[in-house]
């Protein structure tokens, strides 16, 4: 069963200068039990999807189903199926940890839920903030208590917007392992987030964005695959020659540059030898998802998936 279903999913706002056209007829279907990923740059329309999705927004056109029910006119059922992770930190100052995730299970007519919420207070290493006022936590932790408000009732469907922007990298540990372990269980997660490292080592599908249609949507591997090039790596402190810095992706003294076969890496080579330009630490290796994901986004040919 198709665990969530986009069909033709179009959104405008009304603006000071005119209608903005922020979703242009999105389809897509999630099956049940997947790790979508769904990407895009900022204004992409990932989070005006998601609000579609969660019943914060209403499509100006087209249709959204979670497991079968209609989110405009099914929407307490399609609530109920559904956790939803904002970007935001949202919180009620006035509860402490374990009663904030009490009041959200009393949201869903969840009674006698105490087991499971001490599950998710340790699986998120939350147990000893449990008695803790949510204002008295830091910025990582309020976002564990948000994700453990997201699966206080149990959803089958589980929707994380950027939910490790900004978080250390023991919480990011933490959040995949237990997320990783409910999707093996048969939950399915949409996920969205700019650390393209995650979405490729943990999705199996992806979906990217650009300006409101869907340019890309495939399985992790066949993306990588459509690469079909490799990447030739160093560092220098040297300007590069102008027909590399037009290929190149420079990041401080880490210099990227795309190659389709051992030829044009040779070629790379020679030019840099030729301008000497001195490098270091170089290496060659498979381009990866965001490499993928720079060149569907460059690509100004780029048309949508239907």
């Amino acid at each position: 069963m198709t665990a969530v279903s986009f069909q033709s999913v179009s959104k405008t706002f009304p603006t000071p200068r005119g209608p903005f056209q922020a979703l242009h007829g999105v389809s897509l279907d999630i099956e049940e039990g997947e790790f979508f990923g769904l990407l895009g740059p900022n204004g992409a329309g990932k989070t005006t999807l998601i609000s579609i999705l969660a019943g914060l927004s209403r499509a100006t056109q087209g249709r959204v189903t979670v497991l079968g029910h209609d989110v405009q006119a099914d929407f307490a059922r399609a609530r109920q199926c559904l956790g939803v992770v904002p970007q935001e930190l949202v919180f009620d100052p006035f509860f402490n940890v374990r009663e904030t995730l009490r009041l959200q299970s009393g949201y869903f007519g969840v009674k006698n839920n105490d087991a499971w919420i001490d599950e998710l207070l340790e699986s998120l290493g939350l147990a000893d903030k449990a008695t803790a006022n949510m204002r008295q936590l830091s910025g990582g932790m309020k976002r564990r208590v948000l994700v453990a408000q997201a699966l206080v009732h149990k959803p089958p469907i589980i929707v994380l917007d950027e939910p490790t922007a900004g978080v250390d990298v023991e919480l990011r540990q933490t959040l995949w392992q237990f997320i990783a372990r409910l999707n093996k269980q048969g939950h399915t997660v949409l996920l969205t987030t700019h650390y393209l490292e995650e979405a490729e080592a943990l999705c199996g599908r992806i979906a990217m964005l650009k300006n409101g249609r869907v340019v890309a949507l495939d399985s992790t591997s066949e993306l990588l695959q459509s690469a079909n090039a490799s990447v030739l790596q160093f560092k220098t402190d040297a300007p590069l020659p102008a027909a590399l810095a037009r290929l190149a992706r420079v990041t401080g003294r880490i210099v990227q540059l795309p190659a389709h076969d051992a030829a044009e890496i040779e070629h790379h080579l020679a030019a840099l030898r030729e301008a000497g330009v001195a490098s270091e630490d170089v290496e060659i290796r498979r381009a990866d998802l965001e490499d993928v994901f720079i060149k569907v986004m460059g690509s100004e040919a780029a048309e949508a998936v239907a």
